[in-house]
């Protein structure tokens, strides 16, 4: 039988498939659920810094709703805090108690002073690790690329000065250079990294004129970008690379630690799919194993890698060219099944 375990951040996990952040993963009973089909580890919904200033803003609201008829009662209780954060505190701490699994609390703020502030409130929670979700849409065009690096990097080293836990950083695909990105903040104390965060996505009702919601779950033909950078940084980086987006079945799994991946973490194939197909995708990446050989996924990892590759064209511009060039001969050499 195939060994599955691997290492994430300090910590050995017994597979490498976590149950990334959702719904699924903020209530006991599914995450309970979770674990016995077989995830290794899980991460919470991110706390949001839109939550801790909504939640901050009602209840400073409803303090002074009525202080020109009781204006003694806003001084009763003076430092009476909002209920979201602390509600979602004690939802990792529940988590964290309840289950065997390593449980990896997100952040997901916007001011600095908030990031170190509630990274060390998630910290006290018994969580195992920290994801730090460095999700950012500009919107200012007179600040720079670099500009929001360099506040990236700052918070990150600030709360790697107030936390011990290990901390993984959630990215976006969308920085000029990932790779770059990823060395610096591996140099300011970056663990690991996750691969990549999905953006929200606008949509327009052009008949109603009015903004909607798209929620789109993903498909395994959404990791290509994924793929990429995994294979170009694997084997590259001090830090782990945890692969997001797209990992729908065991053999997109076995595709991400090919290319350098320590583990993957898996979503969308949790809502088409019953929870308990988390046992399938083990299952299909055991038997794969099994098939080719494979004894663990040491013998394995990065094999498919930009640092290891036979075709050291593989995560490069020249494919495209090559395309573009002879399509036919393209096709033949990489047939898409």
């Amino acid at each position: 039988m195939a060994l599955l375990k691997t290492s994430y951040l300090g910590m050995e996990l017994k597979n490498p498939f976590i149950a990334g952040a959702s719904s699924l993963t903020s209530q006991r009973d599914t995450a309970k659920r979770l674990e016995d089909t077989g995830a290794a580890a899980l991460v919470t919904p991110s706390l949001f810094e839109e939550q801790i200033q909504l939640e901050s803003f009602v209840l400073e609201e409803e303090i002074h709703r009525f202080d020109n008829l009781y204006a003694e009662m806003t001084d009763l209780f003076p430092e009476i805090k909002h209920s979201g954060p602390e509600a979602h505190l004690r939802m990792v701490a529940d988590l964290a108690s309840s289950l065997e699994i390593p449980v990896i609390a997100s952040l997901n703020a916007v001011q600095p002073e908030t990031w170190v502030h509630y990274a060390g409130l998630l910290a006290e929670t018994g969580a195992k690790a920290l994801e730090l979700n460095f999700y950012a849409t500009p919107t200012d065009p007179s600040r720079s690329g670099k500009d929001i690096e360099q506040e990236q990097l700052a918070i990150l080293r600030k709360i790697k000065e107030k936390v011990a836990l290990p901390l993984s950083v959630k990215l976006s695909p969308f920085y000029t250079n990932p790779l770059h990105v990823i060395r610096s903040m591996e140099e300011a104390g970056a663990d690991g990294f996750v691969l990549f965060n999905r953006f929200f996505e606008p949509l327009i009702d052009p008949q109603k004129e009015r903004n909607l919601i798209r929620h789109t779950l993903s498909g395994s033909n959404d990791n290509g970008i994924t793929l990429r950078f995994t294979g170009l940084i694997g084997g590259e980086s001090k830090g782990d690379i945890c692969a997001s987006s797209g990992i729908m079945t065991g053999l997109d799994a076995a595709s991400m630690i090919l290319a350098g991946a320590s583990c993957v973490q898996v979503v969308s194939t949790l809502y088409k799919n019953p929870v308990g197909n988390m046992a399938g995708l083990i299952e299909e990446l055991e038997s794969w194993m099994e098939t080719k050989g494979y004894p663990d996924l040491y013998s394995f990892r990065g094999k498919l890698s930009a640092k290891n590759n036979p075709d050291r064209w593989a995560y490069r511009r020249a494919q495209y060219v090559k395309m573009l060039m002879d399509p036919a001969g393209v096709i033949k050499t990489y047939p898409s099944n």
